[in-house]
């Protein structure tokens, strides 16, 4: 069975973490989870039927290519999809829409990507422009640098990629493929051939595919213990009613709400041990929640209003058992997906740091995305209290935070 329907047939302007599938992707979404988990699972282990690639830190989304309508180069933020679809084709059209450092990002993006000879549409994050490129010593050793958003990459100097960077105007990874009569109607598929764009060199250009995972094989050790939440995640899916999971992927509204309370621990650093006791948190967070609500409500009609939805909530979850058996395969999951995940931070020709007010810290890659080679589906699969950290810390300087760039 392959993990499908990650993001097929939808534009990918957000991804779902993985044990988020378990809310928002009824039976087949968790299913699916667990198969991605496996997948990668196997393809550290040398089976070849997907592929994996970096999910680079970069900032903002840019949207390239061909407009269908009139055949006209574009670029564009995430506006492209609306109902009305935004792209800019001038810098007029820039000026009128942007202003400050996204602007002058989408204007070197507009004057030096039709050098590439887009054909379709594709999907990437900037890198860099010219004027963010440093070269500095961290740790005792030279690199070229640069940092676009929370994360700081570093290039080890003398090395062809770094020397291809100080020579581009910007540079761009690539991650997504649309196809398609339309904005309205195109289809994406992760992943960009980046091998069919014509060179230059003002722009340095990267695909996120990772090439060589031979270096992050599993020790018999790391592939046991992946074996065995997998398995876990596998008894535990099966515990859980398909009426549930069905109604959760239904009431988009509560799932939301569920990942909303899930989130006040991510944020805090707060790693989940007991799901039953979550749970009866998650109940508790739930009644605050609606009291507040009721009491904000000016009519007797809006209070019973919200007193209804909190009574159907309470309802829905029972005993909450269901709902401790959910948190425990989130859970997990996550033990898996850390698991593969500090696997594939082996593999890598550059580094990462955070920059703190302290100094320079190592980190890992903001995460991976695993990807259905036959069917171009992908997941997203991150460290999320790693990188919690690293965006909510005021300890930590993010790459807008230096002169020229607010």
């Amino acid at each position: 069975m392959r993990f499908q329907e990650f993001i097929s047939e939808q534009k990918n302007t957000h991804m779902t973490h993985i044990e988020d599938k378990v809310l928002y992707g009824g039976v087949d979404g968790t299913r699916q989870a667990i198969m991605a988990l496996r997948s990668l699972r196997d393809m550290l282990g040398g089976e070849k039927d997907g592929s994996v690639s970096v999910k680079w830190d970069g900032a903002p989304a840019i949207f390239a290519g061909v407009d269908p309508r009139d055949g006209r180069f574009f670029v564009a933020k995430k506006g492209i999809f609306n109902k009305s679809p935004k792209v800019y084709k001038s810098d007029a059209d820039i000026d009128a829409d942007t202003s400050g450092d996204l602007s002058a990002k989408l204007k070197l993006a507009l004057k030096h990507l039709p050098s590439l000879g887009i054909k379709g549409v594709i999907q990437g994050d900037f890198l860099f422009s010219s004027s963010d490129i440093k070269t500095e010593k961290i740790k005792g050793q030279s690199y070229v640098t640069f940092h676009p958003n929370t994360i700081l990459y570093a290039i080890p100097a003398n090395t062809e990629m770094a020397k291809q960077i100080k020579a581009a105007k910007i540079g761009i990874v690539w991650h997504t493929t649309y196809t398609g009569k339309s904005f309205e109607t195109m289809r994406a598929t992760y992943g960009v051939n980046v091998s069919r764009l014509r060179k230059s060199r003002d722009v340095f250009v990267q695909d996120a595919m990772l090439r060589d995972m031979t270096t992050a094989t599993m020790s018999k050790r790391e592939t046991d213990e992946v074996n065995e939440y997998l398995s876990t995640a596998g008894r535990i899916f099966n515990t859980i009613s398909g009426s549930t999971l069905r109604a959760l992927q239904e009431d988009r509204k509560l799932a939301q709400l569920i990942e909303q309370f899930n989130n006040t621990y991510v944020r805090k650093g707060e790693v989940i041990t007991n799901s039953k006791m979550h749970a009866r948190r998650c109940v508790t967070w739930f009644k605050n929640k609606y009291k507040k609500e009721i009491e904000s409500r000016k009519t007797e009609k809006g209070r019973a209003a919200q007193q209804a939805k909190l009574d159907e909530i309470i309802e829905f979850f029972g005993d909450t058992t269901q709902l401790a058996n959910i948190f425990e395969l989130q859970r997990v999951i996550i033990l898996a997906k850390l698991k593969l995940i500090n696997i594939l931070n082996k593999i890598g020709s550059f580094k990462t740091f955070l920059k703190t007010t302290k100094g320079y810290r190592t980190t890992d890659q903001e995460g991976f995305v695993a990807i259905d080679k036959l069917g171009g589906d992908a997941v997203k699969i991150v460290d999320r209290l790693e990188f919690s950290y690293a965006n909510f810390s005021p300890d930590v300087l993010k790459g807008w935070d230096k002169p020229g760039r607010r």
